[in-house]
């Protein structure tokens, strides 16, 4: 295989491609949705929130056993169970909307979502030479970011327009995913035996333990957890920036559409000059980014009567969309960096092992970002929690500007 050729046609990308495309559609049409169910069964606020909480603190404790399932039953069992998992659940939701079975549910699809992302990004890793991985890499972040561009603000206007039961339907597409995935499965099969095969040729077969493998990964995820952070602050609080509707639409979608783009498009650049040297300037970019919107939201306040609807003072419109737009390049570019960086750093034999903890970062850094950026809005402002956000980025910039060591090959 030339390392010319598309990656989109490489073996075994568009069985993983498809796999994620429908598995994605089916967590993107719930997300916004379940909770909304469970309003209608009764459920207060807190409610509500619990039953995205429960999904995603299912989604980080099931990712930590996803690599030992790997190697004990194999990628098609585990595939497989895990889409199931992910999309079966969704027609119990047919059944009942109180909380408990909402919960139930979302526990249940949270361990499917574990296995689609730990071992979704791992196969990249596997299936695609470090030569063009940075490509592989756009195109899977493609097949997750464009589902969910379109299903996450469409969702919800079909359940209160044609009723729920299309969006829980439509929640069971993961199961659409089982083919590929089984293709899928049969040809990382065959590349492990291949490079198995290869490795005992070349007389050496590395191997680097856990402990060994995650000192190496302090860095890349560092630096997610920093980005993350402040994508799932923006994410969760631009509603309550400003008061004008059309602003926080304008900024979200441009966030969500340079995240998309940018994680597509930095492939190229990461194959081309390697994803260490492109760390650092997305790194300013979202400091940046966070020092803009800190800008514009001086005077907005985190309080409850700011978050009933009423912002002490509207933000700066200009300087807040700017700040957002830098935000989402970054917020994507370094989704793409990071865990290109994380398959670097670690031998082949590691690759799921890194990406369930580039995932791992991933949901923590959102979660810690809504939360910390909250408590501070709540007890100062949201321009004295953008900065503490920003701070928090600047951090992280001495571990893009750490000299690299390579990861022995195996």
């Amino acid at each position: 295989m030339h390392v010319t050729d598309s990656v989109w046609r490489a073996p075994g990308m568009p069985a993983l491609l498809t796999m994620i495309a429908a598995g994605f559609s089916g967590y993107a049409v719930l997300l916004p949705v379940a909770p909304q169910w469970a309003v209608t069964g009764g459920a207060d606020a807190a409610g509500a929130g619990l039953v995205t909480g429960v999904f995603m603190l299912c989604t980080v404790l099931f990712q930590t056993f996803v690599p030992a399932a790997l190697r004990r039953l194999g990628w098609g069992p585990v595939l497989v169970a895990g889409l199931v998992l992910l999309g079966a659940p969704s027609l119990v939701h047919l059944v009942s909307n109180e909380l408990g079975p909402v919960l139930a549910v979302a526990a249940v699809r949270g361990a499917g979502f574990a296995v689609l992302t730990v071992a979704g990004s791992g196969a990249v890793a596997d299936l695609v030479e470090p030569a063009r991985r940075g490509r592989a890499i756009g195109a899977f972040g493609l097949a997750i970011a464009g589902p969910q561009l379109v299903l996450l603000p469409l969702a919800p206007w079909v359940a209160e327009t044609f009723g729920y039961q299309w969006v829980f339907l439509a929640g069971a597409l993961p199961l659409v995913g089982i083919v590929p995935a089984i293709r899928l499965a049969r040809r990382l099969h065959a590349r492990h035996t291949e490079q198995a095969a290869a490795a005992a040729e070349a007389g050496h077969v590395h191997h680097v333990g856990r402990a060994a493998a995650l000192r190496r990964l302090i860095a890349p995820v560092g630096i997610l957890l920093g980005v993350t952070l402040a994508g799932g602050a923006l994410i969760t609080f631009t509603p309550q920036l400003t008061g004008d509707a059309v602003t926080v639409t304008v900024g979200l979608a441009l966030f969500t559409a340079m995240a998309a783009l940018s994680r597509w498009l930095v492939g190229g650049m990461a194959d081309r000059f390697g994803t260490h040297r492109l760390l650092w300037p997305f790194i300013v970019a979202t400091m940046t980014g966070l020092a803009l919107v800190a800008w514009a939201v001086t005077g907005v306040g985190g309080g409850a009567d700011d978050a009933a609807g009423a912002p002490a003072m509207d933000a700066s419109t200009a300087p807040l969309l700017v700040g957002l737009a830098l935000v989402g390049l970054s917020y994507g570019a370094l989704q793409n960096l990071t865990m290109g960086e994380a398959f670097a750093v670690v031998p082949p034999n590691q690759s799921v092992f890194a990406s369930a903890v580039w995932n791992i970062g991933f949901d923590a850094g959102s979660g810690i970002g809504a939360v910390v950026v909250g408590m501070i809005a709540t007890g100062s402002s949201f321009s004295a929690a953008f900065l503490v956000a920003a701070a928090i980025s600047l951090a992280t910039l001495p571990l893009a500007l750490l000299r690299r060591s390579s990861a022995p090959s195996a």
